[in-house]
């Protein structure tokens, strides 16, 4: 089923009731819009209260005009108009539902929703407001309000604190009661309705105009006014009358006010219907003053385990089933007992927790007050405040178990009063004054939380030792009692927000690079890509990038080096701002090479510290960040070419009589068609997550299309030949001298890979201080001649390169006088690919050098080594796959490492959906040979399809329109299809339905327009795999070189 898309808000308002906390709020609203968490096009509004108690429904109202006039003015109005809420969608936060019309959604946050992603609320024929109820049980509803409707939806009553009958009569078919959850929306045309009350006397003392032209302010009701006179079975008389005071009546010599206020209200929305939306499989729990509560609803009880967000945890182990960890960083043993939670709290151990805690706002510092106590039912926050103009920092103690209330026995630290006075020797009169009356003498009220000491700083020390009996001769309460002390009620107002906020940033971003630090020495699959974009969006790259340095430096795994310098890479990609340029592009730029050089030369610690040096020079606008980012990767790269080179360990070749002068070894070898796992051979998946692929060696129209040649010959020098078996299109290059031989690490120059193969051989040492000539005729008497041929087109996907470079590897070692086997060669081609400097995986020489059907796997660990398991499969099927097996060259060649950039941006940066399908990949990998073993060829058709969705994953882009076209048509007669390779062009291979279909999709594909210079060639399994022999001098038909 299709997921229901979210709401991109036309406005977000949030409503604040203190002036102090506008503009931190506002800018906490644009950290989440940098974030994407909000819509970039969304409007964010932080808007004051125009008094302290205007209500919720005075609240909502001036938050409508604010939104209205802002929106007016963008659309190029100088006067509000209620015009522009007919497009838009304002969500009103007081200090969303997908489907619904423009409108106005207002929510309170004080309460913790839980709602399906799809509530199944229906918003045909809708009109007036429309509440969002959420179920609850008959005891809960007690102490909240309710709501009775008709059966068709419609709201007659809103109960608050009803009671036995009212509640019963809101009972529902399922037993439980619809309860108000704070949730609501108004209509286009009911929010016009209400809007317009703002310029109407004594509404418009509700809005910051109505203040600013001297109106006295009037207190409303969102619920128990705004919503109440649209409830059906209310009466004006009734609705007039008014309701308690603490649901907004206000105070007595405001009655008349009120009732004025009412009455406009009465007239302006009565006629409006108001509907409720009963979610019931959803959840809802008001944040009471409970400790318990509160504890309840951010803890797990029964819980497998600990319940830990943003944050990086040390030893894990210590957390109690049920418990919570909230934005935290905990080093060392930190243990933490069941119902327990922890928040924005960075502490070292050791430190013991017990059940029922809740511990906020401690840093490090405070960590050995902590030390030696066994907290259980206790709330320990830390505060930062705001005294006088001057920042500090304060405690608070309570007990979980606390009655706050005015009225009754109260408690403090979950003990009577004359208990706490016994144990500690506060008195009365240190908490409340003499005249204070006994029923304020409460909770709230004591003066108990030290603020500031005259001689040092303070810290939860000076509240911990009221838990128990000092024996410190009353030192702990003199100091106490010399501290400037101040009650909860009177801390409030004293309390910094913005302070606040930005240490709980700092501890964010704190144990976000210690857990980024994890990740990648641990070499955890998780992403660091949200804490980069966190990062930059922020302003805080920095601490960010000396992490990510540290961490390289420091890796004794070139893996996790490697990992590091790609994060680096996308930390300067992404303070590009999508600006600057592709991400993907040369990486030569010769003020990198001082860095590029230390890594070469496998001085990590030097080379990563040049690069910082280096990039310190790049940061100034996007064309050097993406350019920068561009080295980072390439400095990865020397980094991976290094880890694959370790390959070589399982390379060895034996003597063998030396071929004659003028003899030549001709290496022939088919091509490959790769069925299942590619990608997860290439590194470093291949030796990171551990490959797994499964390949054919293949005949196109009956011949094995990559090959070369290479013989001894008497000049001391090296003779290269790249083309066809026909020498008229022969590119032929001499080399004479080690200075021909200085391009070998540069992909695109002529015969690139044919000295590259000469120097992996061991034949030519490029850095030797003997010239050419002196190496040839001191070991072999004289030169090489080396020939090689490919008819297949480049970027065909067929393996081409690769069997290639195994071809001239093979051949050049039987004309030195060496042997090697199949095994060894496919390392081998791994090494020569990486000093080539190509990269590259090993399904390509695995598909072409080894015969028929095989799987090659690679273990995640270095050396990287690959093995080889023959696929058997049933008698007879081989011949019936070639029947069935047709290759179609599209006509579109694109080369792989085109695609390779993006795909390892994307495995370093281990996004989810990467992981997991490379997962996958190895897993099918094995599915696969299995459907082989049984001969069965609908099971192969489905795992090329899903292999063909599996490669679009890992690398988006490699379909173009027109292979997507020829698939299309061909879907109907096929198994299954997919490009081989990595896509992007050149061959589709096709299981077909019928056999021998190759005159029949000839026809097929004849019919379709736009489908370019294609055609279809027969295929057949290859059951030889590399061939090797000897020939006479006369059997060449090569033209000597000049």
């Amino acid at each position: 089923m299709e997921q229901p898309k979210g709401v991109d808000w036309t406005v977000v308002i949030l409503t604040c009731q203190y002036k102090d906390s506008v503009q931190v709020f506002q800018r906490e609203l644009e950290v989440r819009q940098k974030r994407e968490q909000i819509p970039a096009g969304t409007l964010l509004l932080a808007v004051e209260d125009p008094e302290k108690r205007v209500g919720s429904g005075g609240a909502t109202l001036n938050a409508l005009l604010v939104a209205a006039e802002h929106l007016s003015a963008r659309a190029g109005f100088t006067v509000v108009t209620s015009d522009v809420l007919h497009s838009a969608w304002i969500l009103i936060l007081h200090m969303l539902g997908p489907g619904s019309p423009p409108g106005v959604w207002v929510c309170s946050t004080d309460m913790l929703l839980s709602v399906p992603v799809n509530p199944g609320i229906s918003w045909d024929s809708f009109r007036g407001a429309r509440v969002i109820a959420l179920p609850g049980s008959l005891a809960y509803a007690r102490n909240h309000g309710v709501y009775l409707t008709d059966p068709q939806g419609l709201v007659l009553d809103i109960y608050y604190q009803g009671t036995e009958a009212e509640i019963q009569r809101c009972v529902r078919p399922d037993g439980r009661v619809p309860l108000v959850s704070g949730v609501v929306f108004f209509s286009v045309e009911t929010a016009e309705r209400l809007l317009a009350t703002h310029v109407s006397p004594p509404l418009d003392a509700c809005t910051y105009l109505g203040l600013d032209s001297g109106a006295r302010p009037v207190q409303l009701s969102l619920f128990f006014d705004i919503l109440y006179c649209m409830a059906e079975n209310v009466t004006r008389e009734d609705f007039l009358v008014g309701r308690p005071p603490e649901l907004g009546q206000g105070d007595a010599d405001v009655a008349g006010y009120l009732q004025s206020a009412r009455a406009q209200l009465w007239r302006e929305l009565r006629d409006q219907p108001l509907s409720m939306a009963y979610v019931s499989n959803g959840s809802y729990s008001y944040m009471t003053s409970s400790a318990t509560e509160f504890l309840h609803s951010l803890a797990l009880p029964g819980a497998p385990g600990a319940q830990i967000v943003h944050s990086q945890v040390e030893e894990q182990q210590l957390l109690a089933a049920g418990s919570s960890v909230v934005s935290c960083l905990l080093e060392g043993p930190v243990r933490l007992g069941p119902g327990s939670v922890l928040q924005h709290c960075h502490l070292r151990g050791p430190i013991h927790i017990g059940a029922g805690c809740m511990v906020s706002g401690l840093d490090i510092a405070h960590s050995e007050a902590l030390r030696g106590w066994e907290l259980h039912d206790l709330v320990l926050q830390g505060h930062r405040t705001r005294l006088h103009g001057s920042p500090g920092h304060a405690f608070t103690l309570v007990g979980r178990l606390d009655s706050w209330e005015r009225q009754g026995a109260g408690t403090y630290l979950n003990v009577p009063w004359s208990e706490f006075f016994k144990r500690t020797g506060v008195r009365a009169w240190d908490l409340w004054d003499p005249d204070t009356p006994p029923a304020e003498c409460c909770l709230p009220s004591a003066r108990l939380f030290p603020v500031l000491h005259p001689s040092r700083d303070l810290g939860p020390q000076d509240l911990l030792w009221m838990l128990d009996r000092q024996e410190d001769g009353g030192e702990a309460l003199r100091a106490w009692r010399a501290s400037w002390r101040l009650s909860w009620e009177q801390l409030q107002p004293c309390l910094d927000r913005a302070a606040t906020l930005a240490s709980r940033r700092d501890l964010f971003f704190r144990q976000a690079l210690h857990k980024a630090r994890h990740v990648l020495e641990a070499r955890q699959d998780l992403s660091l890509r949200p804490l980069i974009w966190a990062a930059v969006r922020e302003g805080c790259p920095g601490p960010l990038l000396a992490t990510l340095d540290q961490v390289a430096a420091g890796a004794e795994d070139p893996g996790v080096a490697a990992r590091a310098l790609a994060c680096v890479a996308d930390v300067l990609g992404c303070m590009a701002e999508g600006r600057g340029g592709l991400r993907s592009g040369p990486a030569a730029n010769p003020e990198w090479m001082r860095p590029f050089s230390y890594l070469e030369c496998g001085d990590l610690a030097a080379g990563v510290e040049a690069l910082a040096q280096e990039r310190d020079k790049w940061l100034s606008r996007p064309a050097l960040l993406v350019r920068a980012a561009r080295h980072y990767e390439g400095a990865g790269q020397i980094l991976i070419r290094q880890a694959v080179m370790s390959a070589q360990h399982f390379v060895s070749t034996e003597p063998v009589e030396l071929p004659g002068p003028g003899q030549w070894v001709v290496a022939e070898c088919p091509a490959r068609v790769d069925f299942s796992g590619g990608w997860s051979d290439t590194p470093p998946l291949a030796y990171e997550l551990g490959g797994a692929v499964l390949g054919l060696a293949v005949r196109v129209d009956g011949r094995r299309p990559i090959g070369a040649r290479a013989r001894r010959i008497p000049e001391p020098e090296l003779w290269l030949a790249v083309g066809p078996r026909q020498d008229e299109m022969t590119v032929k290059i001499v080399c004479r001298c080690l200075a021909d031989l200085r391009d070998y690490c540069q992909p695109h120059a002529p015969g690139a890979l044919l000295k590259a193969a000469f120097i992996c051989a061991g034949i030519v040492h490029v850095h030797s201080e003997l010239q050419l000539n002196e190496q040839l005729l001191r070991t072999f008497g004289g030169g090489f001649e080396l020939h090689t041929w490919s008819e297949l087109p480049h970027g065909s996907g067929l393996g081409t390169s690769s069997i290639l470079a195994g071809t001239a590897l093979a051949a050049l070692q039987r004309a030195a006088g060496r042997v090697v086997g199949t095994e060894a060669l496919i390392h081998a081609v791994l090494h020569l690919e990486q000093v080539l400097t190509t990269g590259g995986g090993w399904q390509d020489q695995v598909g072409g050098l080894m015969p028929g059907i095989k799987v090659g796997r690679s273990r995640a660990q270095l050396p990287l080594k690959v093995e080889v398991e023959e696929v058997t499969v049933p008698e007879g099927f081989v011949q019936k796959l070639n029947d069935h097996l047709l290759l179609v060259y599209t006509g579109k060649t694109r080369l792989a490492r085109n695609l390779l950039q993006d795909v390892l941006r994307s495995w370093y940066a281990r996004l989810p959906a990467v992981v997991q399908n490379a997962h996958s990949l190895v897993q099918q990998t094995e599915e696969c040979a299995e459907a082989f073993r049984q001969g069965s060829l609908p099971l192969l058709g489905q795992c090329l399809t899903s292999y063909w969705e599996q490669k679009k994953l890992m690398a988006p882009g490699c379909e173009p329109l027109a292979v997507r076209r020829m698939m299309d048509v061909l879907a109907p007669h096929v198994h299954g299809q997919s490009l081989a390779g990595a896509g992007g062009g050149g061959f589709l291979y096709l299981l077909t339905k019928e056999p021998q279909q190759k005159e029949a999709l000839e026809a097929v594909l004849a019919k379709t327009e736009g489908l370019g210079n294609y055609s279809i060639h027969l295929v057949e399994v290859d059951t030889q795999g590399l061939s090797l022999k000897l020939l006479g001098t006369e059997a060449s038909t090569c033209c000597p070189f000049p």
